[in-house]
């Protein structure tokens, strides 16, 4: 019997009501879109508060709702991946601090904005063409998570699957732009931590020594395990890596991914901007929640043996672990509303990256010069919801592809190490345009093939493939990569691109845009 036959009506009608639901709210919450500044800054009016709810909902995603808790139940996971967080909370008050005060100088919609207002008119494309990269790689691995979910608990097609969730964040986000992708967010956020919580209260309560046999069983595996302080540089979840390379990845993801930087340009000034980015951190907790998830899962399995088709799910990919017990242990309409909460996390990430695409693709497309014209305004949102239809059928081609290509690679380590090929470079540019300006791209080009090349080397994803097409034997695979954990490749690669780019760079002239703008300053 599949583990898709304990899903019930009941289950069916709760999921499909909080979808329905929320669709609502984000109808309701949508405001006035009568222009791009409307549909993709929401005017410049939220509150902090709500962008802080925003920034957390999208960083979390379904992949930590999932994948962590199938990372520590898995032999040898334990709760060292929370070193990363380290670096996560440093990268986030320098953003706060720096960046967003950068981004408020003047009306811009991207970072790409002021990295071309600073270094010339083809650093869009180049930092456009590396985000669309980025997001392709990121967020088709978040589909894949969700998916994972929803074919597990309901029995549908895994492709069917990704198309569902496709579609409904094209909706939402079609709606009402980042004002309800971000208004719908703070829902999902709510959701999210509910369902993480009535998780974790459930488990514990199942198990006969409660609390007590949780913790003793999780410590004597070693689930417990917080600091690592190996210096092995093939291992990833150490302290030195938490303190040293993940600032890079976070100041990275943060500042220069519009995934996340567009929700700062939503605020009222760069001091709420600042706040916003500053109390994300906060979401660190959530992560900590779901690692008290996986460890309790831990306990229950060594408690209550799974069947034989379980272990067999799980043997494949622990990323199955909570699925299966959301839909095997929990009675009828519970399993549907912790299913909302994966939901939730899911569709708060894609919706947040069709807005993103959609702005940096129409930026990339009018070069600037019809956003401030209110002539043209319906012919734009026409085609800010065009783009966002595009790659919202986009993204989920992409996750079905990587799907076939991946092999048994944990969510969690695929979906940073996808954006370790664009987030190094992107931020070397972004600190380049701070610290230079009019430098050219020529030190930049140079840079950044350096850094993709290193990267292809030492990351697995080409080793893999090749694997999987049986070009190479594993043994080969296993030979020839590198012994660097990819999360390195961060400061490399920004800091190779930053010292290309200024010592092989070139005087430019100053952006047309720039010009313009100072001489409205002037005037």
């Amino acid at each position: 019997m599949g583990v898709y036959t304990h899903f019930k009506t009941l289950d069916w009608v709760v999921l499909v009501g909080y979808l329905l639901l929320t669709t609502w709210i984000g109808h309701a919450l949508r405001g006035k879109q009568s222009t791009i500044r409307d549909f993709f800054l929401a005017g410049r009016s939220l509150p902090w508060q709500a962008v802080c709810g925003s920034i957390i909902a999208t960083e979390i995603s379904a992949l930590t709702f999932i994948g962590v808790p199938g990372m520590v139940f898995a032999a040898g996971g334990d709760w060292t991946y929370l070193q990363w967080a380290i670096g996560s909370v440093i990268a986030r008050f320098i953003v706060g601090i720096y960046f967003a005060k950068a981004f408020f100088e003047r009306e811009i919609y991207s970072p790409y904005d002021y990295m071309q207002n600073r270094l010339g008119g083809k650093t869009r494309s180049l930092t456009t063409t590396l985000f669309f990269l980025g997001s392709i790689l990121g967020q088709s691995v978040r589909l894949l998570v969700t998916a994972i979910v929803l074919k597990t608990v309901t029995g549908l097609d895994f492709h069917l699957c990704i198309l569902i969730i496709g579609l409904f964040a094209i909706v939402w986000t079609w709606m009402g732009g980042m004002t309800t992708v971000i208004w719908t967010d703070v829902v999902q956020f709510g959701v999210f931590v509910f369902s993480g919580l009535l998780a974790l209260g459930w488990i514990v309560h199942a198990l006969p020594g409660g609390v007590s046999q949780w913790i003793d069983v999780a410590s004597t595996a070693g689930k417990f395990r917080l600091i690592d302080l190996t210096r092995d540089p093939s291992v990833g979840f150490t302290l030195w890596v938490g303190i040293l390379a993940m600032p890079f990845q976070n100041m990275a993801a943060f500042g220069t991914d519009q995934l996340n930087a567009q929700r700062m340009f939503c605020c009222r000034s760069a001091r709420d901007a600042g706040k916003a980015m500053i109390f994300s951190s906060l979401g660190q907790f959530v992560t900590i929640l779901m690692l008290c998830v996986g460890t309790a899962l831990f306990a229950y399995y060594q408690h209550f043996s799974p069947s034989p088709e379980e272990i067999s799910l799980f043997g494949s990919d622990a990323d199955y672990v909570f699925p299966v017990w959301i839909t095997t242990v929990l009675p009828a309409g519970i399993t549907g509303l912790i299913l909302a909460g994966a939901f939730a996390a899911a569709i708060s990430s894609l919706d947040s990256a069709l807005a993103a695409l959609s702005q940096a693709t129409l930026a990339l497309r009018f070069d600037g010069k019809d956003w401030a014209h209110e002539g043209s305004a319906f012919r734009m949102l026409l085609a800010s919801r065009i783009a966002v239809v595009f790659w919202g059928i986009t993204l989920p081609i992409c996750a079905i592809g990587l799907d076939h290509v991946r092999g048994n690679i944990n969510l969690v380590n695929l979906a940073f190490g996808m954006v370790s090929y664009t987030y190094g470079p992107m931020l070397g540019i972004f600190l380049l345009a701070m610290f230079r300006k009019n430098t050219g791209t020529r030190g930049v080009w140079i840079g950044l093939i350096v850094s993709i090349g290193l990267t292809l080397y030492v990351r697995p994803d080409v080793y893999t493939v090749l694997k999987n097409f049986t070009i190479i034997t594993p043994e080969q695979a296993l030979e020839w990569q590198p012994k660097l954990h990819y999360a390195w490749l961060y400061p490399i690669t920004c800091l190779l691109t930053l010292g290309c780019g200024l010592l092989f760079s070139s005087h430019v002239e100053p952006n047309i845009l720039e010009e313009k703008l100072a001489d409205g300053v002037s005037s």
